[in-house]
């Protein structure tokens, strides 16, 4: 491996491993507690006032990870972009914190603010980069879209980062699945010679290896969506960067499927007054069956460990 890749690798987990906890008392001391939805599951309410913003620290190292194994045009504007998406999460979970109560942005002031930053990304590889085309998974070939390449970029930048957003329900459940998710795509950024994103995965992935020693069951930290939409962004930004979109639905797949999930739960009962989900997103449905969260998380990203392997197949 690339000793840069390597070193923004150990800088993601370092710098994160030492930062979070001098950030835990800072932020209880701000009383930057999490606010529990109401209408989650009932046992969550003991989690209530757990710091939460953890997620400002992996911006830090993964962004550093980064600028140390980078430094061209398209891998600083990975790095950007990817951190433009924390910060409309930093100022979302501020509402949140300040208002006391779980609302932060409305969804149309969250949505537009990444909509904003998706269309800027997509314009940047469409104009500046020149690149139009995606790589079919198993074909070997290309897809190239000309300008619908840019409409497409931005879904799935989009969903990436929401998904990403609603897979962080439990301990450690965001952070483990993009951890194996991120090693994919420093793999797959190597193979195709795409160093700094290969790098800023690398430190991605480190970044979140070193917060699950607290964020792991019982978390002492949450990310808060701080941290869900910078690692949605960064993984988005990544794969778009290195043409790579459609690898994300396999490699991807439980964020997405955590997302479905809601789609399906919303279509049905809406239609039937049914539920096909005890409660969503998934994740819940298993808490529901009475599984415990260590056991949850240890099932997606095993899960996603094997399309994982299944995704570098089709490379």
């Amino acid at each position: 491996m690339d000793t840069k890749i390597l070193a923004a690798g150990i800088a993601g987990f370092v710098v994160t491993a030492a930062v979070v906890p001098a950030l835990i008392p800072f932020l209880r001391r701000l009383k930057f507690g999490q606010s529990i939805l109401e209408e989650g599951p009932k046992w969550h309410a003991k989690k209530q006032g757990t710091p939460t913003m953890g997620g400002l620290a992996m911006i830090a190292a993964a962004a550093l990870g980064g600028l140390i194994g980078g430094g061209d045009l398209k891998s600083l504007a990975v790095v950007a972009a990817a951190a433009l998406f924390g910060v409309v999460g930093f100022v979302d979970d501020y509402i949140k914190v300040v208002k006391k109560h779980n609302q932060g942005f409305t969804p149309i002031q969250k949505f537009g603010c990444q909509i904003l930053v998706s269309l800027a990304f997509a314009l940047f590889i469409y104009f500046v980069e020149g690149r139009s085309s995606t790589l079919v998974p198993f074909a070997g070939t290309y897809l190239n879209m000309g300008a619908l390449y840019i409409p497409f970029a931005m879904l799935v930048l989009l969903a990436t980062t929401n998904s990403v957003n609603l897979t962080d329900g439990l301990d450690g459940l965001a952070a483990s699945v993009t951890t194996v998710a991120a090693m994919f795509f420093t793999v797959a950024c190597v193979i195709r010679d795409e160093v700094g994103c290969a790098a800023f995965m690398f430190a991605v992935a480190g970044a979140c290896l070193g917060f699950l020693i607290y964020n792991f069951y019982p978390a002492r930290i949450f990310m808060g969506d701080t941290g869900s939409l910078f690692l949605g962004g960064a993984l988005g930004c990544a794969a778009v960067a290195s043409g790579l979109e459609l690898f994300l639905i396999i490699a991807g797949f439980v964020f997405l499927f955590e997302t479905l999930s809601v789609i399906i739960q919303v279509s049905v009962f809406k239609k039937t007054g049914k539920r096909v989900f005890k409660m969503t997103p998934v994740h819940h449905h298993f808490e529901m069956c009475g599984w415990k969260e260590p056991k949850i998380v240890f099932l997606f990203s095993g899960v996603t460990l094997l399309l994982a392997a299944v995704a570098y197949l089709g490379l």
